[in-house]
């Protein structure tokens, strides 16, 4: 069978992860994987968000025959992991310790092959730079886009690029959640050919 022709399932139901592949011009399925996102010990930000993209992609191919992509992603200021706030008032907390500073975002990428068992996995970096942000700003801003599911409190796809100062790395889709770069060079290895 062709590769190109095969089966693509992405391991998320995000609607930003979901756009962002549809840019591939490629059919694919969507499937909500059932995994446990709790960290595990001291486990690093990098460590963490590749064990998560591999077992996404693992819980789907377990059952769904197919080139399986699972990814996950966690914002890092310093050594601080910071989760996805869930409120307002934790979303203003986070954009305080933002302001300023540098936060690293850690995207972990995973392409299954569920029926031969291969396995790519990688973790790309994209760092953002925040402006100085008053109160008044942050509160405007949380109003607005309501980014309370998104790890950092901020979505870079709508009023949240208003926060940064500057952005730096490979790959800009990382920030949103799914390194097409990294994916492209994953799929091709796989034998999809793109475009």
């Amino acid at each position: 069978m062709n590769a190109s022709s095969r089966r693509l399932i992405l391991a998320s139901t995000s609607p930003f992860r979901e756009e962002l592949l549809a840019r591939l011009s490629l059919d694919f399925e969507t499937a909500s994987p059932h995994v446990d996102e709790t960290r595990r010990g001291k486990e690093s930000a990098t460590e963490l968000v590749r064990r998560l993209s591999e077992a996404k992609a693992r819980a789907i191919g377990t059952t769904q025959p197919g080139l399986i992509i699972g990814s996950d992603q966690v914002a890092t200021l310093g050594d601080t992991i910071l989760g996805k706030p869930g409120s307002h008032e934790y979303a203003m907390e986070q954009l305080r310790l933002l302001s300023g500073n540098a936060v690293i975002f850690q995207t972990g990428l995973c392409l299954l092959d569920s029926e031969n068992e291969s396995l790519q996995v990688d973790v790309v970096p994209f760092t953002v730079y925040f402006r100085e942000l008053d109160e008044k700003q942050i509160d405007r801003y949380l109003r607005h886009d309501r980014p309370y599911n998104c790890a950092g409190s901020f979505k870079s796809e709508g009023l949240g690029i208003t926060l940064f100062e500057r952005m730096e790395g490979d790959d800009p889709t990382a920030l949103i959640g799914l390194p097409l770069i990294r994916l492209t060079t994953m799929l091709e290895k796989a034998g999809v050919s793109l475009p």
